[in-house]
């Protein structure tokens, strides 16, 4: 899937997103994933996606310890908005991911997650 494909399924999946937008969710999700996951898991990841947005996985520091909510406030922060919004957000991008990633890598994702990371998959 090319950049511009994947940007535009995750602006179709945020009701009223601009490309920008979608950009912007995008980053604020995989780079707040990429801090929560093992180096090499993020780099496996990022292997399927666009080379524009691979690296949203592979540049943070790895394997930081923090439970859903601060990953939503992460996603917020970064995306200007409510915590609500983030969780809509982050399962846009999340279901984009998953449909262009092999079976069981988001299983790998997952494996590295707590149980209160599920409702981040539960549109992937």
């Amino acid at each position: 899937m090319q950049f511009h494909e994947f940007t535009g399924e995750v602006q179709h999946r945020i009701e009223g997103a601009t490309q920008g937008e979608a950009v912007r969710a995008t980053r604020a999700t995989l780079s707040a994933l990429g801090e929560r996951i093992a180096a090499d898991e993020a780099a496996d990841l990022a292997a399927v996606l666009p080379m524009e947005v691979d690296w949203y996985l592979t540049y943070p520091d790895h394997r930081n310890r923090f439970d859903y909510d601060a990953f939503l406030e992460r996603v917020a922060e970064r995306t200007d908005s409510t915590t609500a919004d983030a969780e809509a957000t982050a399962q846009a991008v999340l279901g984009v991911v998953a449909e262009n990633a092999p079976a069981g890598e988001l299983d790998d994702v997952r494996a590295e997650l707590t149980a209160d990371y599920g409702p981040l998959f539960d549109v992937a």
